[in-house]
């Protein structure tokens, strides 16, 4: 299997919990050559669609990709699909997951499976999502509250996905909400996919996901920044800013917020080093991928009713569920 971007942070920890479980069967692949010979993997741009399939060719028999990148465009994903290669995708934007999904009938006709909205968020957050939708009947509206420890090394990709899409315009107001370990919050509309998907593969007519970090001075100054963020040197400038500064720990929280008429039903995970995380879901998710038992055709992560459990199986890993509806405690078993 290709584990592409697999010397950053989400993508060496998928690549060593896969390397544990599948000895051998592993490659690295990256845009540093030299970084992925020293990894003993090989050099890959997934801009370049005609060398990305190149290097799916040269290597042969590859069963499944797992991207830990997020390319420009789905041609990355064709390539794979058509070839009948699974796909793993821990990817967050919208546009590019939605061009992905387009390829359903060439993935199906092929036999080969993709996986979306693998990781926290979107990941977790939608399987939380699907637990607290089903147990209010079907829910009206769905709240995604995402809390991430700033004091946490994240890639450079990652910190400059938030940066960049800091200036979207908001599609919700802010929420005060009460996270696990972390007490009352207020999160602020952020564009994390899984707003976006969960209405088409749930049917919920209204879903926000809103964003908040661990470190409250470091969480006012991010969106009391944002109408600035629109320009490109206010944005570099804070990339720089927040790959040097680390305050705060490196705990996270993820909460879905169910309600239909009177009823709600919220779902929270807490954990530690969202990255690493990422990482873990994308090799448990490889992982049922190879063992043959999800259909073709491409799907989102709470469409496959095989990772319904899930959240429950990371327990090992330090990350604890919580029934917030039931006064935030541990879910038990």
């Amino acid at each position: 299997m290709l584990v592409v971007g697999g010397y950053g942070a989400v993508g060496s920890a998928a690549a060593s919990a896969l390397e544990s479980r599948f000895p051998g069967r592993v490659v690295i692949a990256g845009r540093d050559a030299a970084r992925a010979a020293r990894l003993g993997g090989v050099p890959v741009d997934v801009g370049d669609r005609a060398g990305f399939g190149r290097t799916l060719d040269g290597l042969g028999d590859v069963a499944a990709a797992v991207m830990c990148v997020e390319p420009p465009d789905e041609a990355a994903a064709r390539a794979c699909l058509e070839r009948g290669i699974g796909l793993v995708d821990i990817g967050a934007t919208r546009r590019l997951l939605d061009g992905v999904a387009r390829l359903h009938p060439l993935a199906a006709a092929a036999g080969a499976t993709a996986v979306l909205s693998v990781g926290v968020a979107p990941g977790l957050t939608n399987l939380l999502a699907r637990r607290a939708h089903e147990e209010v009947g079907g829910a009206e509206r769905i709240d995604l509250t995402v809390l991430l420890g700033s004091g946490e090394r994240h890639g450079a990709d990652a910190v400059r996905w938030t940066v960049d899409h800091l200036a979207a315009p908001p599609a919700a107001g802010p929420l005060r909400t009460t996270l696990p370990g972390f007490g009352a919050r207020t999160a602020y509309a952020f564009p994390f996919s899984d707003q976006y998907t969960l209405p088409r593969t749930l049917g919920t007519p209204r879903v926000a996901t809103r964003l908040c970090l661990d470190s409250r001075p470091l969480t006012a100054v991010l969106f009391g920044l944002r109408r600035a963020a629109r320009r490109p040197a206010v944005r570099r400038v804070l990339n720089g800013a927040f790959r040097r500064i680390h305050l705060g720990g490196d705990r996270f929280a993820v909460r879905a917020d169910a309600h239909r008429g009177g009823r709600h039903c919220g779902y929270a995970l807490t954990g530690r080093a969202q990255s690493r995380v990422t990482g873990l879901v994308a090799a448990h998710v490889t992982a049922e991928l190879l063992g043959g038992s999800l259909p073709a055709g491409v799907h989102h992560i709470e469409e496959l009713p095989v990772f319904a459990r899930l959240p429950e199986s990371l327990a090992r890993y330090g990350v604890t569920l919580h029934r917030t509806a039931s006064g935030g405690g541990p879910v038990r078993g």
